[in-house]
């Protein structure tokens, strides 16, 4: 029986940290788009995955030359 009089503050103490964490993450906008990830994992975007000399010539290919950007 004298173990309750650890245990219930124990509980509550936890039970307080659990809703500290939660409206944090809520104030953080970690609830924010919990579509987009699931979504995202399905696009084969990820450039790590490149070796280095395919990831450099991505980047090239992205990026027009300076010299044949059309003029402002």
């Amino acid at each position: 029986m004298s173990i309750l009089y650890l245990l219930i503050p124990l509980s509550l103490i936890l039970l307080g940290l659990a809703v500290w964490a939660f409206f944090w993450a809520v104030k953080h906008d970690q609830f924010e788009d919990l579509e987009g990830p699931a979504h995202r994992i399905l696009f084969d975007d990820d450039d790590n995955d490149l070796p280095p000399e395919q990831r450099a010539e991505r980047k090239n290919r992205a990026k027009p030359p300076r010299d044949q950007e059309p003029p402002p």
